[in-house]
């Protein structure tokens, strides 16, 4: 299934529907239905599948070292067109709240700054770090034909932690 709609997502159909992605995978779409229940449900699956484990999250030893490495990870790959393109489906379908391309890196971000926090240096918080670094990451790559570049993300870590 999931391939099915990574391959329909990517080839921009205009119409995604669970009765479209089983023809695709060649399955009655009852067995869908079942499964996800709705196209909302099924790209959130994909979508989990897709952005859980594909930034690793650096240790340098230094915050501002695993910020920089990160946020460019993270603009490389959401400027992938294939991502690119699942992140709007997903959005499109009304997952902006449940979309693992958010709360993954949300978690990857906590993990970073908590790693600061215990070795005692001064870290933001996350909802600082969310809006920082990944809001303008995202926000580029989902609502403007410009996707930022990494060497642009980095930059963002000196907004969160100015020098």
């Amino acid at each position: 299934m999931h391939r099915a709609v990574a391959e329909l997502v990517s080839a921009q159909e205009d119409t995604l529907t669970l009765p479209v992605v089983a023809a695709r995978a060649g399955v009655h779409p009852t067995t869908l239905y079942r499964r996800w229940g709705s196209v909302a449900e099924l790209l959130a699956d994909v979508a989990t599948s897709r952005f859980s484990g594909d930034v690793v999250v650096p240790d340098t030893g230094s915050l501002r070292a695993d910020l920089e490495r990160w946020a460019a990870s993270v603009a490389t790959d959401v400027a992938d067109p294939e991502v690119l393109a699942l992140m709007r489906a997903a959005i499109g379908a009304g997952e902006v709240g449940a979309c693992a391309c958010r709360g993954d890196r949300e978690e990857q971000l906590a993990a970073m700054l908590e790693r600061e926090r215990v070795r005692s240096g001064r870290a933001p918080t996350v909802e600082r770090a969310v809006d920082v670094l990944l809001g303008p990451i995202y926000f580029r790559a989902v609502l403007t034909d410009r996707p930022g570049t990494p060497e642009w993300a980095r930059g963002l870590v000196t907004l969160l932690l100015p020098e």
